[in-house]
């Protein structure tokens, strides 16, 4: 029987267990998984979304990938296979709409650039065949846009611009793409793009120094103007002025266990989302001030069982929810702020 613990005060601890335990034990994937949470403030309180996605059917593959297009409510998940659909579409609702197969060879990362003018779908590939160490754009319906990199040529070139194992990249509101290349390949860098795609400024060597990087996974910005990177073999997060490229700090007091694998903020911008690996948990980190960076504090944690190996992690931007990319589960699972949750109650 699958076990489900929640650490908080009040009605809220009834309702989250009572209603968790009767869904969870019922999930044909999950019931043989034991789940912790623990919070220290019931403002960063999250439940399991059992109803997302409606049906687990579709995930085929090993599920490395998530992102949401928070402006038209579409999810978007990406995963590798043999003779399988690489993207599929869901709803917010966990609706299944479409999935598409072009061009992709073996996903890494993705970002939805959401905006009233245009929806695309950026998606790096770290495949060895003719798609391979590529940042690539797509709109919504899986046509290819944009290529960036030497299809299915690896490389260490800017001009033309080549990756190895590109990780992750960022889009911000205003175009510009922040790309972390090197997982594990002949990179190890941050690169930052204007919207045509020219060069503004670049990190890009191997080391433990500053700036310097050791498998550089994940990629987000915050909305005080700073860049912030999952340096995953340096079991660290590194920071840096979006505008000028400059080193503002680091975090490393958080990950002596192992290092962050995906960072993500939520939409108020007071935590930093962290996923560890191979230690299958997500981690609430409080977010510093303007001016600041500071050590890291890990305000909330959210333990998954071994098997689950969450890789990245996205957010939604409007409702708030997490989706986990989880590739030792294969599948994607839906996090839903607890509070929205208990005022539907009227908790």
């Amino acid at each position: 029987m699958a076990r489900f613990w929640v650490c908080v005060a009040g009605a809220g601890f009834f309702l989250a267990s009572l209603v968790l335990h009767s869904r969870f034990c019922g999930s044909p994937v999950l019931r043989n998984f034991a789940f912790q949470i623990s919070w220290r403030s019931e403002k960063v309180a999250y439940r399991l979304d059992l109803d997302w996605p409606k049906y687990s059917d579709y995930f085929t593959g090993t599920t490395f990938c998530v992102t949401v297009d928070s402006l038209n409510g579409l999810v978007y998940v990406a995963q590798r296979g043999d003779n399988i659909p690489k993207v599929l579409v869901f709803t917010e609702d966990g609706y299944f709409l479409r999935d598409w197969n072009y061009t992709v060879d073996t996903p890494h990362g993705m970002f939805a650039a959401s905006t009233l003018h245009e929806q695309s779908v950026w998606i790096t590939d770290v495949g060895s065949g003719s798609y391979g160490h590529t940042v690539k754009k797509y709109n919504t319906f899986g046509d290819l846009v944009q290529v960036l990199g030497t299809p299915g040529k690896k490389g260490t070139g800017l001009n033309p611009l080549q990756f190895d194992n590109p990780a992750e990249l960022c889009v911000d509101d205003t175009g510009d793409i922040y790309i972390v290349d090197g997982d594990g390949g002949l990179n190890n860098r941050l690169i930052k793009l204007s919207q045509d795609f020219m060069i503004l400024w670049l990190h890009g060597q191997n080391g433990t120094g500053p700036a310097k990087f050791n498998i550089p996974h994940s990629v987000t910005l915050d909305s005080s103007g700073r860049v912030w990177v999952a340096d995953r073999g340096n079991k660290r997060i590194q920071v840096f002025d979006k505008e000028t490229g400059e080193w503002l700090g680091e975090w490393n007091n958080c990950f002596t266990e192992e290092g962050p694998s995906s960072v993500r903020f939520t939409p108020d911008g007071k935590y930093l989302i962290v996923a560890q690996l191979n230690l299958s948990r997500l981690s609430f980190l409080a977010a510093p001030p303007v001016g600041s960076i500071g050590d890291c504090s890990v305000i909330s944690t959210i333990q998954l069982p071994d098997q689950v190996l969450p890789h990245l992690l996205e957010v939604d931007r409007k409702t708030g929810a997490i989706y986990v990319a989880e590739i030792g589960a294969k599948q994607v699972q839906k996090f839903v702020p607890l509070n929205s949750y208990l005022l539907a109650f009227g908790v």
